[in-house]
């Protein structure tokens, strides 16, 4: 057994620090423009960087749920950690692959942009809702953080 996390931290008005382990990811939404700043640790993303699956093939894979690194499932793991550059107006998504595997990056960009509602709290909702419409197959852990 072991899970899987992602966490930042500002250390500045300018920068903030990225780390990740196993398939939990972070988004960030600049000026209406979805990024993936993580890279999964699975099987199937080492199979697509290496050219022998395509995204559309590794999303129905079925190993698409072995991750390469987990917290608890080895004496220690090697978390990945980097610097962003942040920016005012910038929205982070920090997430588990429960909403990742319902819902596109162009659905979840198209949900902060348009169902976000007054709060950040709605549109943490407003993901959580489509997540479990389009299945809801495994739980959904969802953070949204507002760079000030």
């Amino acid at each position: 057994m072991g899970t899987t996390l992602v966490a930042l931290l500002w250390d500045s008005v300018d920068t903030l620090w990225l780390t990740h382990i196993g398939d939990s990811r972070c988004y960030r939404l600049r000026r209406g423009a979805l990024q993936l700043l993580t890279e999964d640790h699975s099987l199937v993303e080492e199979q697509i960087r290496a050219g022998v699956l395509s995204r559309t093939q590794a999303a129905a894979s079925p190993i698409r749920n072995i991750i390469t690194r987990a917290i608890g499932s080895q004496p220690s793991v090697e978390p990945e950690i980097a610097a962003h550059a942040s920016e005012p107006g910038d929205l982070y998504l920090l997430t588990s692959d429960g909403l990742t595997r319902e819902l596109t990056d162009a659905q979840i960009a198209a949900i902060l942009a348009h169902a976000a509602g007054p709060t950040l709290e709605s549109a943490c909702q407003a993901l959580i809702d489509a997540a479990n419409k389009s299945g809801g197959r495994d739980n959904i852990t969802v953070l949204l953080v507002a760079c000030p």
